[in-house]
């Protein structure tokens, strides 16, 4: 599957080329760049987001960053990749990224360092395509039924490679006549659903309404909704899943109303070194985030605001984790 009326981020002429995901859906804004600051910068700023995208676009700034050089410098990739490492804490899709490149690397003589480390960053990209056209296959798998679709915050495009990881499944099951209509949270404090998710859902003409995320559970109570998919973060080891805030109120929300809660997101997402979502290290974001929408401020600087960026939804509370592997229940043993 292939949407060619945006991209989210492409190499092209020895520059990273990605859309600004902070200006949409009401400005298509490309930044061309072979600066690996400038990147940082990007994720931090989330004009590139979505765990599998923020892994493609360090590996193409760790590459990037050794354009001009003819030999390897051990210092200077360290400066890079811990630059890098610091951007955002929670997607685990990072750090699996650069450590690829750091092995890469590792293992490399002086010739051809640019060369080397931008193949790799091309088959991390590749990879993340070819798995979600899996996920968006398997996760078919999932309907009984012509379904209403609950997601939160954005898991397409803008997200991944591909279409996606929950995107992708909805996008597949709408082209199989699966789908009747995707209500999209709005997804507080940066709107990411309203922003991103309807962009997309637009894009591709798939029927759709926003709400509030304080919605969902009327929505729910008015049996509206048959299941809901959502992408991720990080998994640990038993299953237990860290994505955007909000998440775990959906699962718990789901498990009152018996409907089906479905996680979806590449084997790249799993954090194989750690046991439960207790060891997720959460990234708290700058009040102004909660404080302003856009640059129109909503609420007093002088408030205290409580702005974790991600919450942990307990394993048990997973209908089932969606991957290019297959459709996976609890207990998520399969992960050891």
């Amino acid at each position: 599957m292939k949407n060619n009326s945006y991209f989210p981020l492409k190499f092209e002429d020895d520059h990273l080329i990605f859309i600004d995901q902070t200006k949409l859906p009401l400005q298509e804004n490309y930044i061309s760049t072979d600066d690996y600051i400038r990147i940082a910068e990007a994720i931090e700023r989330l004009e590139i987001r979505g765990a599998p995208l923020i892994g493609i676009a360090a590996a193409y700034a760790c590459a990037l960053a050794f354009k001009n050089k003819n030999e390897k410098d051990d210092n200077f990739f360290n400066k890079v990749y811990n630059r890098l490492a610091t951007t955002r804490p929670t997607a685990v899709n990072l750090f699996f990224a650069l450590k690829e490149i750091e092995k890469v690397y590792s293992s490399m003589d002086d010739s051809n360092v640019y060369e080397s480390l931008l193949l790799t960053a091309h088959k991390i990209f590749s990879d993340e395509e070819k798995f979600s056209e899996k996920i968006a296959k398997n996760g078919l798998n999932i309907f009984l039924k012509r379904s209403n679709v609950l997601t939160h915050c954005n898991t397409g495009a803008l997200a991944t490679a591909g279409f996606g990881t929950a995107f992708a499944i909805i996008k597949n099951a709408f082209d199989h006549q699966l789908i009747n209509h995707v209500f999209v949270d709005e997804t507080r404090p940066l709107l990411q659903g309203l922003r991103l998710t309807a962009f997309e859902l637009e894009k591709n003409e798939i029927p759709f309404t926003v709400q509030t995320d304080s919605s969902a559970a009327v929505l729910m109570q008015e049996g509206k909704i048959d299941l809901v998919i959502t992408g991720a973060d990080r998994i640990a080891l038993n299953g237990d899943t860290a994505n955007k805030i909000g998440t775990y109120n959906l699962a718990v929300l789901c498990n009152y109303h018996n409907i089906p809660f479905y996680i979806a997101a590449p084997s790249t997402t799993i954090d194989r070194t750690i046991a439960t979502g207790a060891e997720i290290a959460i990234e708290f974001r700058d009040s102004k985030e909660l404080l302003f929408i856009g640059d129109k401020q909503v609420g007093k600087e002088s408030y205290q605001c409580f702005c974790p960026a991600f919450d942990v939804t307990p394993s048990h509370l997973i209908r089932g984790i969606i991957t290019e592997e297959g459709v996976f229940t609890f207990p998520y043993n399969f992960i050891r």
